[in-house]
């Protein structure tokens, strides 16, 4: 597989983990599951099928510089900077122009910084099989066994078995779900056809583009000039011009959702995508009690359980269930784990009143 690329999507807020969560630093970089930042993780989680050299790193201008400090082993050329926010099918295609100007021949798994995978052996053998699917003209997904009526996710429906390899199954996809109200996720649950979008795909470069030409033809001839820009040695303003031209279109919308010859491995990785508290909860190593304690500070907690804490300093818990506490130098938050999805509103209410020291 020596044409195979990762390319990691590194932007982005993660708005639902605030206090800790902020612009300045969002959450892939931030140590949520254990020492190492989330991006770290990913990252390293590559290192047995990527070498350094065959990893490239799609983020902003701010991020660029702290993503680049937690992975010297990466080289410095393979960090791609956006110059500022479009929708990930612009970044998507930004990374596509880098690698294609690198390796025309290039297969390429895009993955984001922000996903806890539990099982590493799984997700190996997962994108070795994608690797192979893809050789076939396929755009391949990874679709996650739902294990819960999620209304957060979006859904992959799939038809026809493709091919059997390496223990899983290869699916025809019979297209994609909007994310559903809660009854008609619960008839997804039932059905066993459907799995969530991972956001995780596959692709050969060639394949991608033709999409990108099909769908995208603003786009792709945007593309074109872009893969021109990487081709040469300065770069920068003709990114800027190409940039400010570039459609704000999820990667879902503009290619995915329309695509031909999308195939599904439904797959059970211990995937999480981290997006709020209440899912990091989940992921989490806890005590006996069920409660999860991060923090570089003692935790007392007294007849409480399947509780969640983030503290630097002495904190002190008696009589909680299903709480979430995180403590940061300027901020506070106590809510019911099952309520984590509402800080959204906090964050709104933030923006609203200008105060965005706190964001």
């Amino acid at each position: 597989m020596e044409h195979f690329y990762a390319m990691i999507l590194a932007g982005g807020g993660g708005t639902r983990l605030w206090p800790l969560s902020r612009k300045k630093t969002p959450k892939q970089t931030l140590a949520l599951t254990e020492d190492r930042t989330l991006f770290r993780i990913a990252v390293d989680r590559l290192a047995p099928l990527f070498p350094p050299e065959r990893i490239f790193v799609v983020s902003g201008p701010r991020l660029t510089p702290l993503l680049r400090g937690d992975a010297l082993h990466i080289p410095s050329e393979n960090f791609i900077v956006e110059p500022y926010a479009r929708d990930n099918a612009a970044a998507v295609g930004l990374g596509l122009a880098a690698i294609a100007a690198h390796d025309p021949d290039a297969t390429i798994v895009l993955l984001t910084a922000d996903h806890h995978i539990a099982s590493q052996e799984a997700f190996h053998n997962t994108l070795r099989t994608a690797y192979e699917v893809a050789q076939e003209g396929h755009l391949v997904t990874l679709g996650i066994t739902p294990t819960y009526p999620s209304t957060g996710f979006g859904y992959i429906h799939r038809g026809e078995l493709l091919r059997e390899a390496n223990g899983l199954q290869v699916y025809k996809s019979q297209g994609f779900k909007e994310k559903p109200t809660y009854e008609t996720a619960l008839h997804f649950l039932a059905d066993g056809t459907y799995s969530w979008n991972s956001g995780m795909f596959i692709w050969h470069i060639r394949k991608a583009m033709q999409e990108f030409e099909r769908q995208q033809p603003k786009m792709y001839k945007l593309l074109l000039e872009l893969k021109h820009a990487f081709a040469l040695t300065d770069d920068d303003t003709i990114l800027g011009e190409v940039w400010e031209k570039m459609p704000r279109k999820s990667i879902d919308y503009a290619i995915m959702e329309g695509a031909t010859d999308v195939a599904v491995i439904p797959v059970d990785i211990g995937w999480s995508d981290v997006g709020s508290w209440s899912s990091l909860y989940e992921v989490l190593k806890l005590d006996e009690k069920g409660n999860g304690i991060r923090g570089s500070a003692e935790t007392l907690m007294v007849d409480t359980t399947q509780t969640l804490v983030f503290s630097d300093k002495l904190t002190v818990t008696i009589g909680l269930d299903g709480i979430v506490i995180v403590d940061t130098p300027d901020a506070l938050l106590v809510c019911h784990r099952d309520k984590a999805q509402d800080i959204k509103k906090v964050v709104e209410h933030l923006k609203v009143t200008g105060q965005d020291s706190y964001l």
